[in-house]
Formats: structure tokens, sequence, C-alpha cells
């Protein structure tokens, strides 16, 4: 365009008689820019930087971070009489948890979950909800069994509760279960008894936590010829089960 507007002035000049550009005209010869040319590009005013929360950063642990990281513990006095530390078991991904006191000594002996006889009234309790042992996880509030099965110390599950949190905030299940009054009352911190506060969902981390009677509870009410506490964890299950979005199995209460 510039040349073109050279060239039409030339003319215009030749054709009033003059063979070329005054002298004292040339530095006075201005070519009209193009309205593009005369535009300065503008650059986007520059966006707050984006916000990177912490969760972003770190990587989501694994179960198997978590256990490395308990390794052989020693960290309160349970980790000098118990015979194996039970870390927990079942599916890595899984979208329940079932969360118990502690080892038993059929656990202690084994360093599985839930393996003796309280542990064959939860696979129960699982298949009857529709579910496989292997879907779920199941683990304890602490790791070692307490000596005589006694209830774990204050200082002995605050050893073993940050262990439990990271568990679940790597498995990130949509629903938890809390296996009798002691696994209850520590995940929620309170002093209710088990029979006030099982059948309702309340909070844990942000994860629905569903308090129910313990498998060795069932098994006691059960030699004692009633079959009540099983209808009402049923129940609790029935609730977990609709919260999960999964069929409810039919069950006939017979006696």
């Amino acid at each position: 365009m510039i040349a073109a507007s050279l060239e039409a002035y030339l003319q215009s000049l030749q054709e009033s008689g003059l063979d070329g550009i005054p002298a004292g005209l040339a530095g006075e010869i201005a070519i009209a820019p193009s309205p593009a040319a005369t535009q300065t590009a503008v650059r986007p005013e520059p966006g707050p930087e984006p916000e990177t929360s912490a969760a972003a950063i770190v990587e989501r642990e694994t179960l198997e971070t978590v256990g490395k990281d308990l390794g052989n513990c020693l960290r309160c006095g349970l980790g000098q009489t118990r015979k194996n530390l039970v870390f927990g078991m079942g599916n890595p991904q899984a979208r329940l948890v079932f969360v118990g006191e502690g080892p038993g000594a059929d656990e202690d002996l084994q360093g599985q979950p839930f393996v003796g006889e309280a542990g064959q009234v939860l696979n129960r309790i699982i298949s009857a909800m529709g579910l496989k042992r292997e879907e779920v996880y199941i683990c304890n509030v602490v790791k070692c069994r307490p000596p005589g099965n006694r209830d774990p110390l204050p200082d002995e599950i605050a050893a073993c509760s940050p262990f439990l949190l990271r568990q679940l905030q790597s498995i990130r299940p949509e629903a938890v279960v809390a296996l009798g009054k002691f696994a209850a009352q520590t995940l929620l911190e309170t002093k209710e008894p088990i029979s006030r506060i099982r059948g309702r969902f309340r909070d844990y981390h942000g994860i629905p936590l569903m308090p129910t009677y313990h498998p060795s509870f069932l098994m006691r009410r059960q030699k004692e010829g009633s079959l009540d506490a099983f209808w009402e964890v049923w129940d609790d299950m029935a609730q977990v089960l609709r919260l999960l979005k999964l069929p409810v199995p039919e069950k006939s209460r017979k006696r």
C-alpha cells in the first residue's frame, strides 16, 4: 500500500510538469499508513496465577506407602507384645470400608483382620449385602492386639489413629462402617453408647460413617437366643447399600 501511494503521488507530480520530488518537499512527504499499521497489538492482561492447592501438589498416597511408613511399628507398648502387626486387607479402591476395634488372637497370629469367629460373622454380613470380602476393605483402629483383648489405651490410639486416617484418605471410600462401641466412639470422639448412635450416618473427615454393632456382640446375642441385634445391623447395612446406590436384598425375618 505504501508503494501504491508513492506511485500515485509521483504520477500527480509528473502530470503537473515536475520530473521528480522537489528537494524541499522530500522531508515533508508523509504517506498515510494503513489503519492496520496504526493499530498497536493489544496483549491480553495477564490473569492471576492459578491457585495450587496442597491436594493438587501432593499425589494420592498409596496404602503401600502408608504401610511402609508404619513399618515394624514400636510407637506404643503394643509393639512389644504383639506377634504380628495387622495393617488391613481388601480392595485399595474399595467403595466401602469396615473398621473394627483391634486385632484378636487369631488376627494376631495370622496378621490379617477379622479372620476368627467374629470375622466369619462379618463375612456373612458382607455376603448378605451382595458383596464379596475382596471388594471391600477391612482394618482396625489399632494395628496390634491389646493383651487379653482389653480396650486400647489413649496413647495406643493416638499412635495408630493417624495411620487409619491415612488409610482412609488413600482408599477414599464412599462409606465407612464402624464395627462396635469402641471403634464408633473413637472415630466419632463421643462417649455415647453404640445403641444410641447406631443406625444413623455421621461424618468422619468428610466420609459418611455408619456406626453398628460389632460381630462379637452379635455372636453373644445369638447365644442368648436373640436375633434382634442381627436385624438392627441389617437395617444399618441396608442404609449403607442405599447410600452406595446398590440393590438391597430382600431378607425374611425368620426366628
